[in-house]
């Protein structure tokens, strides 16, 4: 029986799917962060997996599927509550469960997705949106559920659970407009986040440098290392960002202020959760990630395409890796 483009698209995804936890179980080997874990690599391997897999089955359309299943407020309220099982599963095993995480991990997507099914029929942003988008920026950037994944390696599992809520909030309950979230490859979005990284790139190494906060360094990593540093970034760092403040966030703005002063207010507030990044505020982090933010805003305003603007912010961050 021959398979439809549907089945094949999901096909494709659960392989590559499992390709990308093959890849994340190989370098988590070679890294030190396997020797950190004491032992839970395993639990820590399913807990990232399973934090892992809204981001990426969201991108071939499980947000919508989910939208047509969950048809009543109680169900959409309550199923996001699943969001709480990777923290389990990482804490029972290491004998480290603390009750008082649990009641939160579990309890915020609920809490939050009956705010946001208060809001879903509004076209426009309303303050149900500023309080949950204040509340999952929050979580984020003071760093509440850091203790909860207590290894340096794990760090990234609290900005999945965050991207994930987001991502269920505002695809499945809200149903937001030109979020534009999809992982499928598409020509347009791969030009259009290369062009913005194009006119980036000479204004972000210029004024790094003018400012102190960049030095060229030669460097030309193994075939192997590169590729595996281009995924995690694009997976861990640039879609996750890119989908809350430009698919999200940015979009919401729009509604209210116009597209050119959402552009830059989602850039600031982009720059300003760089603040903390290896000092107690990093001016100098907060102006370039500001600037770069306006051209990822750029990028996903093009086409209303994540995957732009993650292909943009994805090629700064390698290259400010591989180089500077």
């Amino acid at each position: 029986m021959k398979l439809t483009t549907e089945q094949t698209r999901k096909t494709w995804a659960i392989a590559l799917y499992a390709c990308i936890l093959l890849v994340m179980r190989a370098g988590i080997a070679r890294s030190g962060i396997a020797a950190s874990l004491a032992g839970q690599l395993r639990p820590a391997l399913l807990s990232f997996g399973l934090l892992l897999a809204p981001l990426w089955f969201f991108g071939f359309g499980l947000g919508e599927w989910l939208g047509r299943k969950l048809r009543s407020p109680w169900s959409r309220a309550a199923f996001p509550a699943l969001l709480g099982v990777p923290y389990l599963v990482f804490a029972i095993p290491a004998g480290n469960v603390r009750w008082s995480t649990t009641v939160v991990v579990f309890l915020l997507p609920v809490v939050l997705s009956a705010v946001v099914e208060s809001s879903a029929s509004k076209r426009k942003m309303v303050w149900q949106d500023v309080v949950v988008l204040g509340a999952l920026f929050g979580v984020y950037l003071l760093r509440l559920l850091m203790p909860d994944w207590p290894h340096a390696g794990l760090a990234v599992l609290p900005k999945l659970y965050v991207a994930g809520l987001a991502l269920y909030l505002y695809v499945v309950i809200r149903k937001f407009d030109g979020v534009g979230y999809s992982l499928v490859p598409k020509r347009d979005a791969f030009l259009s986040g290369l062009r913005e990284w194009v006119y980036f790139l000479p204004l972000g190494i210029g004024l790094g440098a003018a400012l102190g906060f960049i030095h060229f360094h030669a460097s030309v990593p193994f075939t192997a290392s590169l590729l595996s540093g281009v995924l995690t970034t694009f997976l861990l760092v640039a879609v996750p960002e890119e989908m809350f403040f430009r698919g999200i966030l940015q979009n919401l703005l729009e509604t209210r202020l116009g597209q050119n002063t959402a552009l830059v207010l989602a850039a600031l507030l982009f720059g300003l959760a760089h603040f903390n990044k290896g000092a107690s505020f990093n001016w100098r982090y907060v102006i370039l990630a500001t600037i770069a933010g306006i051209f990822y805003g750029r990028a996903w305003r093009a086409r209303r395409q994540v995957l732009a603007s993650s292909i943009t912010h994805t090629a700064v961050d390698v290259v400010w890796w591989l180089w500077f």
